[in-house]
């Protein structure tokens, strides 16, 4: 790319504003939460109204039916806030009966990977805590696109259509999907009344009317139509957690995630592994900086597939897995000419998976990081005819295997895969980000730091720079590595870089749309200034004024 400034891979500048700021994976949801910024609202109401609008026009990665996590920096108090809304399994579903069916795993589709959906209560949760507007002005805009129809985006048309192949033959979903008998394409006006409907009793009855009102008689009654297990009383019984973030100090820099049940820990426990080697002497490309990150990584994730897991049915040693000391001796383990075909947890005192990110910030100094996700794609394809939106498939990530930390329990919260991260610098906010996709999170949010810090890169650079992508790890779920994984590299790595890692051991293979989507809004504590970027692999935009 012919650029005059900055690295030649960028795709464009950073977006500098001073009165608010907001990064999403479509353009009409990150003009919605502008407007939202302009009508007075707070950062955590344009990151509600942007996330209602991507349950609509992005549905492959969002919706009401799947959970949210956020991480709120709250300028009047001078610190961070934790939200876990993810929600639990369903009560009547016990391992036994899964063992019954003769499941090893439980499946990606069908009734049965269908938890609680968090995401509702999640909303209300930040907007009841930091929200300025009224709920009903924040899902405003996302009832009137459904409405009156919004043109589809181009990356988004094609997840749709291959969400259709898969999901067609569940009852409800040709009803809200497939109105003329077909998904829609690029540039195709598409409506969702349904989903209106459903905004809209949210906003005149709040969380109750998701959870205790007509909402959750459907979906209790679909349910239950589909031979599945999750009821009206599961829905009912629902709460979100404020939790504290946790954090690990990568050279100068505070990095913040959300301890499990979800894997943002693996991010942290990456770069704390990284942090004995001089990266930076490294240079970004070189197959010597390529093969420690792999390698951290895999050492990463064995303690992943260990101990992640929601932590009212476990003693997560949380602490420990993310203390310098640990990790240090963990690098150790790291043979530089050589990849690991297998690795083991230390003993200390996941592949798919479609999501949206967004951030947030406005002109008092208040940043919002959320992540929101179906799990896979468009979840489940349990899909209530009336409701407009298909329930997610987290389920499918507790282990079948009993007496381990993520084994399928009634009322429990499934491993997650979906992270939101921030970074401060000396006690003040420095960085919103955050990288949609799977297993692909972690080990993305570990390499946009290091972009940031050691690289010395810029935001937009820093989402736009070539990614490493290790895949075949030991996982939450029960599969265990023992052949070392693979490694895909985005194109812009040299031959030299793949030839070198080749000779290591590792095994190369392409990726195909695995390396995620990111989206960043910087802080500069001294001059007030926001930065922001978005990621060149999705469809949105950063935006401010």
């Amino acid at each position: 790319m012919d650029r005059i400034t900055g690295k030649a891979f960028a795709t464009r500048s950073e977006v500098y504003a001073t009165q608010g700021m907001a990064a999403t994976s479509q353009p009409l949801a990150t003009q919605v939460a502008i407007d939202i910024l302009k009508q007075g609202g707070s950062a955590v109401d344009a990151a509600i109204a942007a996330n209602a609008m991507l349950g609509l026009v992005e549905p492959t990665g969002s919706g009401v039916g799947g959970d949210l996590f956020a991480i709120v920096w709250s300028a009047k108090d001078k610190r961070l806030y934790g939200l876990n809304a993810s929600g639990r399994s369903p009560k009547s579903l016990s391992l036994e009966k899964l063992k019954s069916l003769g499941l090893d795993y439980l499946p990606p589709l069908g009734p049965l990977p269908v938890s609680v959906p968090g995401t509702v209560d999640g909303w209300y949760e930040l907007h009841n805590k930091f929200g300025k507007l009224a709920m009903a002005d924040n899902l405003a805009p996302a009832i009137h696109y459904a409405r009156d129809g919004f043109p589809v985006s181009e990356l988004i048309a094609y997840y749709l259509d291959g969400s259709g192949k898969k999901l067609a033959k569940f009852p409800g979903f040709k009803e809200t999907y497939m109105p003329n008998g077909k998904m829609p394409t690029v540039g195709e006006i598409f409506k969702n009344p349904a989903l209106a409907n459903t905004y809209e009793k949210i906003a005149k009855g709040g969380r109750d009317a998701f959870y205790k009102g007509d909402i959750a008689k459907s979906i209790d009654k679909y349910m239950k139509s589909q031979g599945g297990y999750l009821s009206y009383d599961d829905l009912a019984s629902h709460t979100s957690d404020w939790i504290d973030p946790v954090s690990v100090n990568y050279r100068g820099y505070d990095v913040w995630e959300l301890p499990p049940n979800g894997q943002g820990i693996a991010a942290l426990q990456i770069l704390k592994t990284m942090e004995p080697f001089n990266v930076a002497a490294m240079g970004f490309n070189s197959p010597e900086y390529v093969h420690l990150f792999v390698e951290a990584k895999k050492l990463a994730f064995a303690d992943r597939a260990k101990f992640y897991a929601d932590m009212a049915f476990n003693k997560v040693p949380v602490t420990e897995l993310i203390s310098q000391k640990y990790n240090y001796d963990r690098a150790k383990l790291i043979d530089p000419t050589k990849a690991a075909k297998s690795v083991d947890a230390g003993n200390p005192a996941l592949q798919h998976g479609d999501t949206v990110y967004l951030t947030t910030a406005d002109k008092d100094g208040n940043m919002v990081s959320l992540i929101q996700s179906n799990y896979r794609g468009m979840g489940s394809g349990m899909t209530p005819p009336d409701l407009g939106f298909v329930l997610q498939d987290r389920g499918q990530m507790f282990d079948l295997t009993e007496g381990r930390f993520n084994t399928y329990a009634p009322g429990k919260r499934p491993f997650h895969t979906i992270i939101p991260a921030f970074v401060t610098k000396d006690g003040k906010p420095w960085l919103s980000f955050g990288v949609m996709g799977g297993a692909t999170q972690p080990q993305m949010h570990a390499q946009i730091v290091m972009n940031l810090i050691d690289f010395k890169m810029n935001l937009q650079e820093a989402g736009d720079a070539p990614r490493i992508l290790h895949m075949g790890s030991t996982e939450p779920t029960g599969e265990v590595m023992n052949d070392g994984g693979y490694v895909s590299l985005e194109s812009g790595f040299p031959v030299e870089t793949r030839r070198e890692l080749i000779k290591k051991g590792h095994v190369l293979r392409d990726g195909l749309g695995e390396f995620g989507g990111y989206q960043a809004i910087g802080f500069n504590a001294e001059t007030g200034v926001y930065r922001a970027a978005s990621e060149s692999r999705k469809d949105g935009h950063a935006a401010g004024y």
